[in-house]
């Protein structure tokens, strides 16, 4: 029997699974990070852990942990984890990638049109009594989505469901850049690959589909922003640092872009005062990207059946 920590609710039915399995499972009552004495103490004598993106697995707590055999994330990022360490102590990581893909492109779009069409602004008039009067000057105007140039910055799974929905969906022209051609995704959506500068600098929407390394840590700065259209609208629901939220309030402030739909922050749970007071054309989601009841449900069983996996003497089946 081996002992599993889960840091986070996670559906009773895979407990049932891992329980059925002969295994002992343990799951942080509290909300919130679980504190991280408690995580050591609980990982003293375990050999898998189901982990968020929220938790810490730094060397120190790895170096702490004698009979850990594995690390299953429940995010497709996994910058919370030092990857090399837990290598190092013959510790295998997993992630769940593919499994949130078309809800985290959903989003995308959702937050492309909020921003575009002044959604969360309109609903606030209309929760507050009033109903601005229709007309060529109507104060909530907005912007059109279809037939626009989207720019997809980051090539991936994620970015392709993106510009597959703005390619088919919306008749978008699809501009991408990324470390790598994606030939399959230029014949099929008639994408073009474009410099990263080329890509700002033509794009009317601007999404930001990279993972966060040392090269994309505030890939979005002023002078990334400051070669966008006037008119364009930056979307993120990748990794926070990879935009300088400073930057971005100045350039919203500034005029330098239009408008903003972010669901991902550089400091999480903290954001950035200046975007909180901005309103116009911006909409904030509280890293929404793959919260649907369907979408969560595959990733924990993804997770948890990477751990049976293991503890099985079988091969993981998303290693990182």
């Amino acid at each position: 029997m081996a002992k599993v920590v889960c840091t986070s609710y996670i559906f009773p039915e895979l407990i049932e699974g891992m329980e059925a399995a002969g295994h002992e499972v343990w799951v942080h009552p509290g909300e919130g990070p679980i504190p991280r004495n408690l995580l050591m103490e609980r990982l003293a004598n375990a050999e898998a852990l189901i982990s968020m993106l929220t938790d810490r697995i730094d060397r120190e707590l790895l170096s702490a942990v004698s009979q850990l055999r594995i690390v299953a994330n429940v995010a497709v990022g996994y910058e919370n984890i030092d990857v090399d360490a837990a290598h190092e102590h013959e510790i295998i990581v997993t992630n769940t990638p593919d499994v949130l893909t078309e809800t985290t492109a959903d989003l995308t779009f959702a937050l492309i049109l909020g921003a575009a069409r002044r959604i969360a602004e309109a609903d606030a008039t209309v929760r507050q009594g009033e109903f601005p009067a229709w007309g060529l000057d109507q104060e909530l105007i907005g912007s059109d989505v279809f037939g626009k140039t989207l720019g997809i910055v980051g090539m991936g799974r994620i970015g392709t469901a993106v510009a597959r929905r703005g390619r088919l969906g919306f008749g978008m022209k699809v501009l991408y850049h990324n470390r790598t051609r994606n030939e399959a995704t230029e014949q099929e959506l008639e994408a073009e690959s474009v410099s990263f500068e080329v890509l700002l600098e033509r794009s009317d929407v601007v999404c930001v589909h990279v993972p966060l390394t040392n090269e994309t840590y505030h890939l979005f700065d002023r002078e990334a922003f400051a070669r966008m259209k006037p008119s364009a609208i930056l979307v993120n629901v990748a990794r926070g640092p990879v935009v300088d939220e400073a930057a971005l309030v100045a350039a919203l402030e500034q005029g330098d872009i239009a408008g903003a739909g972010i669901d991902v922050y550089e400091h999480e749970p903290e954001i950035h005062l200046g975007l909180l007071g901005l309103h116009e054309r911006v909409v904030l989601a509280p890293h929404l990207g793959s919260a649907t009841r369907e979408t969560r449900r595959a990733m924990a069983k993804l997770a948890a059946d990477n751990v049976l996996a293991v503890l099985a003497g079988n091969p993981p089946l998303t290693p990182v």
